[in-house]
């Protein structure tokens, strides 16, 4: 299996609404925060790792392919294919191509492994635009904000278990980029790739995205320098990827 080439796909994600991936501190500080949303350690600059974004690209492609069920909620792996339906097998190698498989079962099924190859996408984490922090430090504001929350009672009528959740703002812009290896023998990736960002422009990023948090926008997206928005923008659902 050879290499003949490596592309790369660059652009800008915009938030829609704040954006909430945290930092895994849970030590709580008196006027500070419950919930701090992960920043770079040097600049304290909020950031999307690329983990983030690949770990819910993948996630939302198996449950599109419909795999879920069989991989029992595991990310798919060699191990799953023979247990799923002629039809899918085929989508479901690409998006092991795309992401890898899961290590576990890899060294019984060493002819799929072989047939599928190594990993294809690599993410790299998502930098906050420095045009961004300059128009925020041109204004005295903040590169992030605090969000207050809190449950009603519903008998009551009263707040209960107030919380402050720390958030990227709506309107900030991330450098998106990742690369794909192209292997001689490879079939048509890249419509996988374009449907995994539509899905996550529909569904967000990041926690609590059903009450709001971690709506985006891709834009200027190119491959190798190419314009490629307008095949984000086409995907359609209701049929097989």
């Amino acid at each position: 299996m050879q290499l003949i080439d490596i592309q790369k796909l660059t652009g800008t994600l915009e938030l829609l609404s704040g954006l909430h991936i945290g930092s895994g501190n849970t030590e709580m500080h008196i006027g500070g925060t419950d919930n701090p949303v992960i920043k770079h350690p040097l600049t304290q600059e909020p950031y999307i790792p690329g983990s983030s974004v690949k770990g819910k690209m993948r996630s939302l492609l198996e449950w599109d392919l419909g795999v879920v069920g069989a991989t029992q909620g595991n990310p798919l792996g060699f191990r799953h294919l023979r247990d799923l339906p002629e039809a899918t097998r085929p989508a479901a190698k690409n998006l092991l191509r795309l992401f890898g498989g899961a290590p576990e079962g890899a060294g019984q099924n060493l002819e799929l492994v072989t047939e599928i190859g190594p990993t294809r996408l690599a993410f790299w984490d998502c930098a906050l635009e420095p045009a961004w922090i300059r128009e925020m430090n041109d204004r005295n504001l903040l590169l992030t904000e605090t969000k207050s929350e809190n449950m009603i009672d519903r008998i009551r009528g009263v707040a209960e278990h107030p919380r402050n959740t720390e958030r990227v703002p709506a309107g900030a812009r991330f450098s998106f980029n990742l690369t794909l290896r192209v292997h001689a023998g490879d079939s048509a990736l890249l419509p996988m790739v374009w449907r995994g960002l539509k899905l996550l422009e529909l569904t967000g990023l990041g926690g609590s995205g059903s009450r709001g948090y971690g709506k985006l926008r891709f834009s200027q997206l190119a491959l190798d320098g190419a314009d490629v928005l307008g095949h984000v923008d086409a995907v359609r659902f209701g049929a097989a990827a």
